[in-house]
């Protein structure tokens, strides 16, 4: 029950925030709006008009698996650099849930705020660009689950070196193109990437949003591959963060900003 409080309170908190700077928040939302809608028309003036409706439809899914992605993994990165500022990062170091709990439950706190902040998104571009996907919430949701522990896994190695190094400003822009291209690029294009995070798992909720694929498309193999993906990037990244914690505080890094 204390995860789950954990997840209630850190879920409550981002709400709170977002609300209390409203129009950071709204700002946020129209930047990626507003740059769906400069890939939008660039679609419609230069692209091939045989495949701009498959063109675009991609565009709506890559840009939203992008906000959501970078919006998670770059939270968890501030969020740390800024309780490091304020000087209350110790006090996460005295609860007796341990830190790697709290990180946890602010994830998901992340995700599930970022979660309705998607939808909306989702639907906004789809209503300007007049595509509808397949939404099919029975096949996607199961995927995304799955895809997500693998981006908890990534979330846990920033927070890792964010505790070691607090000032990952720079890197975390530099992650955010990263995250475009593992985003957009599809598995078809680039099969290599099946080894890299949460690509799988986009690419094949990119099939059943696009071209209506349903559970029978999909092999055991493909959802073992998902499964052990996410996994073992979410086993790493505990582990990263767990040794990271143990640098730091040996060192005593953890109260140094």
């Amino acid at each position: 029950m204390s995860l789950v409080h954990l997840i209630s309170a850190n879920t409550r908190m981002e709400f709170i925030e977002l609300k209390r700077y409203l129009p950071n928040t709204i700002a946020m939302f129209m930047t990626f709006y507003i740059i769906f809608l400069a890939m939008f028309f660039g679609i419609n003036v230069i692209g091939d008009p045989q495949h701009a409706e498959t063109n675009i439809q991609y565009g709506i899914v890559n840009m939203v698996f992008w906000f959501l992605t970078m919006m998670t993994l770059s939270n968890i990165g501030f969020t740390i650099t800024l309780e490091a500022t304020r000087g209350t990062l110790e006090q996460l170091y005295m609860s007796p849930y341990g830190v790697w709990r709290i990180l946890l439950a602010r994830f998901i706190g992340y995700l599930m705020i970022n979660s309705v902040i998607v939808v909306l998104l989702l639907a906004a571009t789809m209503l300007t660009a007049n595509q509808w996907l397949n939404l099919q919430p029975h096949i996607v949701i199961p995927l995304l689950f799955l895809t997500i522990i693998g981006i908890i896994g990534i979330g846990f190695m920033i927070a890792g070196m964010t505790v070691i190094f607090k000032q990952m400003s720079a890197f975390l822009q530099i992650l955010q193109f990263i995250l475009m291209g593992l985003a957009f690029v599809p598995l078809s294009i680039a099969p290599f990437l099946v080894l890299a995070p949460f690509v799988k798992g986009f690419d094949m909720v990119r099939e059943v949003m696009i071209h209506g694929y349903t559970w029978s498309h999909f092999t055991a193999v493909d959802l073992s591959i998902l499964t052990v993906n996410s996994l073992v990037y979410l086993i790493i990244g505990v582990l990263v963060y767990l040794k990271c914690e143990k640098v730091a505080m040996t060192k005593g890094l953890i109260g140094n900003y």
